[in-house]
């Protein structure tokens, strides 16, 4: 399951197909939609729900600062992937810039347009380098980070300042108990607090993102080094067998946990830690239970350093748009006004600037570690395939969800090997 699509269903309520700005648009990847460029002065921009979101502030400056109207055809995430398909294939596409998932870029490369132009030196330092490299596919850009997101650590800061807790923690493990910065700290700091209906930590079986992180962490390239199936290597081993042990410390069924029941499980009291995406700090619903009492902190560092597995999503611009002028200024007004999609309901930014500008600000606790998990050496996105999506469907969330159960590790990583390398075939 993608990163960025179980990201749009934490923040919006289903499928939402709306009419937004100038024209109607048609729900479903088959629905009508206005013609590129049907407008003098209207960029049409092709968007799932949370990146409208995000963009609608971008949208409303770009029209002060340039006089052009944004209309958003918005799909569900679930339909965008085929839409775009069909139009990039025909060489007929209804928009103008087009908001793509990360694991797409390498599926559509070929059919959107250098905006080299817009990297300039200047915006290269001030976007995460992980997404600089990410964007720059054959020697060229073809999309701008209009927002990104890593997982860091949350965790019970009332549980942890507790004078009883501190004091037993320290007796039997003879350390403080605070935020923990090793991942020894945090098995501690999981087993400690696995007692009396509660658990330390969660294990997302049914998601593949953590454990990745964790193969960054010792590292080594996640599944992929270049056109090499490296799965079955001594750091994915190594990163699986570690992420199995926390079940010990987590909920039962961690086969079945993914990233809303992980987030339903902290939110309702019932985990002390959790490695989440950085915008759930902000959605920690008022009437939660831990709601005020949530801490946050970086992601951990293994042996290579700290790394989180990002997920951004891209704007680009199709060759087959003849509104290409109009659309690379809208996108140039995402960048030079990035920082308005942390007012958003995702609160998200792209640019290292934007999210220190609110750094420090009450309520944006999660920014500094979110700043430092994006900036860690080891820090990479996933590997440039068209095929990732598939793999990671069939074969890597069925190899972590059958490891947390208890299967083999080196068997399970070696068939996995096997069957990678046909789907690559």
């Amino acid at each position: 399951m993608s990163t960025r699509k179980t990201i749009s269903r934490l923040v919006t309520l289903g499928g939402i197909c709306t009419a937004v700005a100038l024209a109607a648009t048609g729900c479903g990847a088959g629905g009508p939609a206005p013609t590129s460029g049907s407008a003098a002065g209207t960029v049409n921009v092709l968007v799932e729900a949370g990146g409208h979101a995000e963009l609608t502030g971008v949208a409303e400056q770009c029209k002060k600062d340039t006089g052009i109207d944004v209309n958003f055809v918005e799909l569900p995430y679930d339909g965008m992937f085929n839409r775009l398909s069909s139009e990039f294939s025909s060489g007929n596409v209804s928009f103008d810039v087009a908001a793509l998932d990360s694991v797409w870029l390498p599926s559509f490369k070929d059919a959107v347009q250098p905006i080299d132009e817009i990297f300039t030196d200047e915006a290269k330092k001030d976007i995460f380098p992980a997404l600089v490299k990410e964007a720059n596919v054959d020697g060229h850009f073809i999309g701008l980070p209009a927002w990104t997101n890593a997982e860091i650590i949350l965790y019970r800061k009332d549980l942890f300042e507790d004078a009883k807790n501190k004091a037993d923690f320290q007796a039997k493990y003879g350390y403080e108990l605070a935020a923990p910065t090793t991942w020894k700290q945090y098995q501690d700091i999981s087993e400690f607090f696995t007692r009396d209906g509660m658990y330390g930590t969660d294990v997302k079986g049914a998601v593949e993102t953590e454990w990745l992180a964790h193969v960054l962490q010792a590292g080594s390239p996640m599944v992929l080094d270049g056109d090499n199936v490296v799965i079955d290597n001594a750091a994915h081993k190594e990163a699986l067998d570690f992420y199995v042990s926390l079940t010990k410390s987590a909920p039962p069924g961690a086969a079945q946990v993914d990233w809303a029941a992980a987030q339903n499980l902290f939110n309702q009291g019932k985990t002390a830690m959790t490695r989440f995406w950085a915008h759930a700090y902000r959605q920690i619903p008022k009437d939660s239970p831990v709601a005020g009492k949530v801490g946050t902190a970086a992601m951990i560092g293994g042996s290579a350093g700290v790394a989180g597995v990002p997920g951004p999503w891209y704007l680009s611009v199709p060759k087959a748009t003849k509104n290409a002028d109009s659309a690379k200024k809208f996108i140039k007004c995402a960048y030079d006004h990035n920082s308005l999609g942390i007012e958003s309901s995702l609160g998200l930014a792209s640019r290292i600037s934007a999210f220190e500008k609110y750094q420090d600000q009450p309520g944006y606790e999660s920014f500094k570690p979110l700043i430092e998990t994006l900036n860690g050496k080891a820090t990479a996105t996933r590997p440039a395939t068209a095929k990732w999506q598939q793999i990671v469907d069939t074969v890597l969330v069925p190899l972590l969800q059958k490891a947390v159960a208890g299967g083999d590790s080196a068997t399970l990583l070696a068939d996995a090997k096997k069957q990678i390398q046909d789907l690559l075939k």
